[in-house]
């Protein structure tokens, strides 16, 4: 089983992003399940969803306390929050940033395996928004295979109707530009 975090802010589209994956998981015949975590959260509050999947039924119900990636929406909430505190020892931290893997580890002296996209440039040159959900979904996918990036493109056009092409596109852009640097011991 793959369990994986979203840190992101209200109204960036972390909830949409775990809906999205997991109905791209079913429809690839795996079993997941994704699910937010919700209090008196606001527009722009730090929020947090998650997501699993597997090829076998999944039993657990509860929040992902110690993730196999942690994806951050905004790189804002590395200094609040710390999302990847809990990540498993080989786990990997998918980062909206424009800084480059050396930057964020001399920053945040993270060992874990890094992928940077610049998904705020991304979503605003391909939608016109700097709405980085679906842009982050490309990075995901690229890290770590979790479905394919074609898998996508139906619970895209369900869920943003002609919305969806442009989506796809920025999922596409930034799957191709993620930069994935490996663990450092």
């Amino acid at each position: 089983m793959i369990e994986i975090r979203f840190h992101g802010r209200g109204g960036q589209g972390a909830v949409t992003s775990v809906e999205l994956l997991a109905l791209a998981a079913i429809n690839e015949g795996k079993f997941a399940m994704g699910f937010p975590s919700f209090g008196p959260e606001r527009r722009g509050a730090p929020v947090m969803a998650f997501c699993r999947v597997d090829d076998k039924h999944i039993r657990l119900r509860c929040k992902i306390l110690n993730p196999d990636v942690v994806v951050v929406l905004d790189p804002s909430l590395l200094r609040i929050q710390n999302p990847p505190a809990d990540l498993k020892e080989n786990g990997i931290i998918v980062l909206n940033t424009n800084k480059t893997p050396a930057e964020i580890r001399r920053e945040y002296g993270y060992k874990h395996t890094l992928v940077l996209v610049d998904a705020n440039r991304i979503a605003r040159e391909v939608l016109g928004v700097p709405i980085v959900n679906t842009t982050m979904l490309g990075a995901l996918l690229k890290a770590t295979n979790v479905v394919p990036v074609d898998s996508l493109d139906h619970p895209l056009k369900e869920r943003f109707g002609p919305l969806a092409v442009k989506n796809f596109n920025a999922l596409k852009v930034a799957f191709e530009q993620s930069i994935i640097e490996e663990r450092r011991p």
